[in-house]
């Protein structure tokens, strides 16, 4: 449907238009519209006008119209309009009627114009206005791409606080988000209430103070009013009121529009509390998390409760969370051998030193470390600690003057022993036959005075192959007939 429209008439166009001729017509019709068509009541175009050369440029063929029928120079979707346009032309003084049309452009996209048909009274002619829609139509698209945007950021921030909701609700940590300002609860996830025996309704709008018996309260009280004012305070150690359960506390201070929240966890000393310290051990842990060897925490079965940012660039996880539940021995270079060892060996001695193993990544790549260790008891429960460090370059040199060729060869058992868990059973057993055979060599060469001939006869080789050997191991000189 055409949008309707009644132009209103001058009072007096017979005084005030007199004497505008045929030209001077044209001139206005050409300056009121973009576009103007005049067409025949077939649709044939016998003259057209463009207010803008630019415009003009970029309509397809526009040079060419003359002559041709209006609907073939419209897009396919166009062509209904313009035969109704034609259609419901009447005279000056009814209702225009607007029609929306395409026209196919030289460079880019079609070019919409706005279009109107008067037909001229007495005459089969028609004329068609036109006003360029481009900026109306650019004007539409940016709208359209700032709603599409806007969507799509609140669709994506839909998904992120889904996101945190379900990580805040599935924590096995208890977290709570209090009021800054009056200390009382707003949030609590499912850990929580569980810790503090409350349903959310009673829970909720109460003061976090009224779950700690009144000497910890005060602390409570003491620790928040310090965070709302210093934005960050050291963790404190409280006492639950419902069965004197001692808890940590931690908080952290964060704005939600004009409002100033706290984000507090209760850690009643878990596998957590292992890497969550209070008071000065803070700056301890502090410590243990930026240390540049990798540090874990296990149970005393070996599963992974905690583990410092170096540890988990060695394993190529993303995340703790990734790493936690997990046997270490997912990642040590002998799978059910490495951790069976280092278990036992801290069941008896409490500690252990420079362990020499392997250390497998995510990927597959294996590195040269040593583990130090140590076991701790944290209540009723036992905690294993493992520091591990990458030496690979360190027996880079020693690995390499030790395997490649012209290295010096070990000279006791004692030599060969240290080199288990750095060098390959293969490459061990090499070399422990390369040592025998030259200590046989020298032994029988001793015993015959260095005799070639002889020695040769007491090893039980031809004088060819002891010659072999004797260069090999760099034994003597070899004249210059015996290296024939």
């Amino acid at each position: 449907m055409g949008l309707a429209l009644i132009v209103k008439g001058f009072k007096f166009p017979k005084r005030s238009l007199r004497g505008v001729d045929a030209e001077t017509a044209a001139l206005l019709l050409g300056a009121a519209s973009d576009v103007a068509i005049v067409a025949d009541t077939a649709g044939m175009i016998r003259d057209t006008a463009i207010q803008d050369d630019a415009l003009a440029a970029e309509l397809e063929h526009h040079a060419d119209w003359a002559g041709r029928k209006w609907i073939e120079t419209v897009t396919i979707e166009s062509r209904p309009k313009v035969e109704a346009l034609l259609a419901q032309a009447g005279p000056p003084d009814a209702p225009l009627r607007w029609r929306h049309l395409n026209y196919p452009s030289a460079a880019g996209p079609d070019i919409p114009v706005l279009h109107s048909a008067i037909r001229l009274p007495g005459d089969n002619r028609v004329v068609v206005l036109g006003r360029d829609l481009r900026a109306v139509s650019e004007l539409q698209q940016r709208l359209i791409d700032a709603q599409q945007a806007m969507e799509r950021d609140h669709s994506r921030h839909q998904q992120m606080e889904m996101r945190y909701r379900i990580l805040f609700q599935m924590s096995p940590e208890a977290v709570l988000i209090v009021d800054a300002a009056t200390l009382r609860i707003t949030e609590a996830n499912p850990a929580a209430q569980s810790l503090l025996d409350e349903k959310p309704r009673r829970l909720y709008g109460r003061p976090l103070t009224e779950f700690f018996d009144p000497e910890s309260g005060q602390a409570v009280q003491a620790m928040l009013t310090g965070l709302r004012s210093l934005g960050r305070v050291d963790n404190i150690r409280a006492r639950l009121a419902e069965g004197g359960r001692e808890t940590d506390i931690s908080a952290r201070l964060f704005r939600q529009e004009s409002e100033q929240l706290a984000l507090v966890r209760l850690s009643t000393g878990g596998p957590d509390h292992l890497l969550a310290g209070h008071g000065p051990a803070a700056q301890l842990l502090d410590v243990v998390q930026n240390l540049p060897d990798g540090f874990v925490v296990t149970s005393a079965g070996g599963e992974v409760v905690a583990a410092n940012a170096a540890f988990l660039a060695m394993a190529q996880l993303a995340n703790e969370e990734q790493a936690r539940g997990e046997s270490l021995d997912r990642w040590l270079g002998r799978p059910g051998v490495d951790l069976n060892v280092l278990i036992a060996n801290l069941h008896q001695r409490n500690n252990i030193r420079l362990f020499a193993t392997t250390f497998r990544d995510e990927y597959g790549a294996v590195t040269e470390v040593e583990i130090s260790a140590a076991s701790v008891v944290h209540g009723e429960q036992t905690y294993l600690g493992f520091c591990i460090r990458n030496v690979g370059r360190r027996l880079a040199s020693a690995a390499s003057a030790v395997v490649a060729a012209g290295r010096a060869l070990p000279r006791s058992v004692e030599q060969l022993t240290e080199l288990i868990g750095r060098v390959s059973l293969k490459d061990l057993v090499r070399e422990a036959t390369d040592m025998i055979e030259r200590l046989c060599i020298e032994a029988a060469l001793e015993m015959t005075n260095d005799n070639r001939a002889s020695a040769a006869e007491l090893l039980g080789l031809s004088r060819q192959s002891l010659y072999v050997k004797l260069r090999r191991y760099g034994l003597g000189d070899l004249a210059e007939g015996e290296s024939s």
